[in-house]
This record gives structure tokens, C-alpha cells and sequence, in this order.
């Protein structure tokens, strides 16, 4: 897996309270922010993903080893 595998408009999936879960990278986070309504702590070499969730449309944040690019 590269440093940065994910980049906006990617399809992903991730585990949610016991089920999967899809939806969209918005933003690839590098840096100590505010983001989903939490403190995110990202850097350049261990970077965060928002992403929007394609059923209820709120924001997540995950690292890269939450997430897995969607088939299609």
C-alpha cells in the first residue's frame, strides 16, 4: 500500500457498527485539523481521509487502513 492511497472522488467502503458502510472521499487530510466534528490528528506521513457516507450523507474521517477501495 503507497503512503497516500486514497484521493477525492474515490468509491470506498468501511466497517460500520457491524455492517459496511460506502461512500466518497472528500478530502485527504495532512495536518492537525477539525474535521467530522472532532479533533483530527494527521500529518503528511500519516494522513486521515474524510469521507461522506452515500446512505446518510454525514462526514467520517478514517486512516487508510480503515478503508477499502470499493468494487464496482
Amino acid at each position: 500500500m503507497t503512503k497516500h492511497p486514497y484521493k477525492p472522488g474515490d468509491e470506498v467502503e468501511w466497517s460500520s457498527h457491524g455492517s459496511t458502510t460506502h461512500g466518497e472521499v472528500k478530502e485527504e487530510i495532512t495536518e492537525e485539523k477539525e474535521a467530522a466534528g472532532r479533533k483530527v490528528k494527521a500529518s503528511k506521513d500519516e494522513p486521515q481521509y474524510r469521507v461522506e457516507s452515500a446512505k446518510s450523507g454525514r462526514d467520517a474521517v478514517h486512516k487508510p487502513s480503515a478503508l477499502r477501495k470499493r468494487s464496482s
